[in-house]
């Protein structure tokens, strides 16, 4: 059966779902350290991308790439990758914001630790220069 219309002025939740135009070239890179990923129970590591990566969308829910790709429903695309340490999680949030790279850290609380970083979604060329030397979390 074809799914019930929608009322007057609603619209579908996450667009058509399909990934069209620039939209589909948008990436979302979440940066986890590999040493919290190791040592902390699988739900609580997974539990810090997570919230990097909302706190980044929501902080910029406004811009067209973050509302583009959030349009995408079902065709979003994240990457995940790895610091090796908080050390590292640090400087490369120096390095974003040296050059206008929006992004959120996440800060776990009431420990005070930084455990992940997350960008709002960008095109794959504007951000993955200052990404490249990062590992794929494994």
């Amino acid at each position: 059966l074809p799914p019930a219309p929608l009322p007057a002025g609603s619209a579908a939740p996450y667009g058509n779902m399909a990934a069209t135009g620039a939209a589909a070239g948008l990436v979302q890179y979440v940066v986890l350290r590999g040493d919290l990923a190791r040592s902390w129970p699988l739900g609580a590591a997974v539990a810090q991308g997570c919230h990097a990566a909302l706190a980044a969308a929501h902080a910029h829910r406004q811009h067209p790439d973050t509302r583009a790709y959030l349009e995408l429903g079902g065709a979003m695309r994240t990457v995940v990758l790895e610091a090796p340490d908080e050390a590292a999680l640090t400087a490369l949030a120096e390095t974003l914001k040296q050059h206008s790279i929006d992004h959120h850290v996440w800060t776990e609380q009431p420990e005070d630790v930084a455990t992940c970083l997350a960008l709002r979604p960008y095109p794959k060329d504007q951000v993955h220069q200052h990404l490249k030397k990062l590992k794929l979390l494994k």
